[in-house]
């Protein structure tokens, strides 16, 4: 008597438990934390955090989320291309705090990675050291000379990069090709080397349409199984410290703020804030 085959049980693809503990309810005390945030260099009129990485990670979505986040309302500073997703000019952006002034940080936006039509390595090098002019329009077939008229002969702490952030579509870590991982190591390996190392983070943006299970429920991202491998590989590929890897959901379709998207988004603004304060301090 021949009893029927049991089907195979699907592997869960949540944990049952967070592997990263974080406060859910704590986004009050982060913006606060934010918002009392002074450079303790009196030098330093605001904390330089650059974000590079491949063309549409989603670098200008995330400087208007954190815009967005702090207006308490949907903001658009930074160009966000939908179609193309490419700055070609290196943008300060500054986050208003009310009229006539800024919060003591700025993001600097630049063009994406990509071979042959992506910004060079070397104006990333020049970037991170201060060398760029704010509005300087790369080219992608020729770095930045210091013959140039945008070359900045004499950069001061203000014009010098701070923290450097890459940005990563999740959905795409298996189809970066060796060429685009080897571009990204040689920025990570620049500001390893300048100095005093400029210290380096990582977001992974995108996560709700990566993830199904956190396009579910965006507290599952620390839960998802998927997820937490693509963090790994990145922390693999790049070298960058898993502690110091965060995943975001970036504004894009939403015309209201929401409280657990602000608290992934304040996780890793927060860092970024501690690491660019800990180096300014430490020159």
């Amino acid at each position: 008597m021949g009893g029927q085959k049991s089907r195979p049980v699907d592997p869960p693809k949540t944990l049952s438990e967070e592997w990263r503990k974080i406060q859910w309810t704590g986004k009050n005390n982060d913006l606060q934390y934010i918002n009392n945030y002074k450079p303790h260099n009196s030098e330093l009129q605001h904390l330089r955090i650059l974000l590079h990485g491949p063309v549409g990670a989603g670098k200008s979505s995330f400087i208007n989320s954190v815009d967005t986040l702090l207006q308490g309302r949907m903001a658009a500073r930074a160009l966000a291309d939908a179609g193309f997703g490419m700055s070609f000019t290196k943008q300060v952006c500054f986050i208003s705090r009310g009229p006539g002034t800024f919060y003591p940080f700025a993001f600097i936006d630049i063009m994406g990675l990509e071979k042959n039509t992506g910004v060079q390595v070397e104006d990333i090098k020049l970037a991170m050291k201060g060398h760029v002019k704010d509005g300087y329009k790369f080219n992608p077939g020729s770095p930045l000379s210091e013959h140039d008229h945008d070359y900045n002969k004499e950069p001061t702490l203000n014009d010098k990069v701070h923290v450097l952030v890459c940005v990563i579509d999740p959905s795409k870590i298996k189809l970066m090709s060796d060429d685009l991982i080897k571009q990204m190591k040689a920025v990570r390996i620049a500001a390893s080397e300048m100095g005093k190392r400029i210290p380096q983070m990582a977001i992974l943006t995108k996560i709700d349409e990566a993830c199904t299970e956190v396009k579910e429920n965006i507290r599952n991202v620390y839960k998802s199984i998927w997820l937490k491998e693509q963090m790994e590989t990145v922390s693999a590929s790049l070298g960058i410290p898993l502690n110091c890897i965060f995943p975001v959901k970036n504004y894009h379709s939403e015309i209201k703020t929401n409280d657990d998207v602000d608290v992934l988004i304040l996780a890793a603004l927060k860092q970024m804030i501690n690491f660019g304060e800990d180096y300014v301090n430490n020159l």
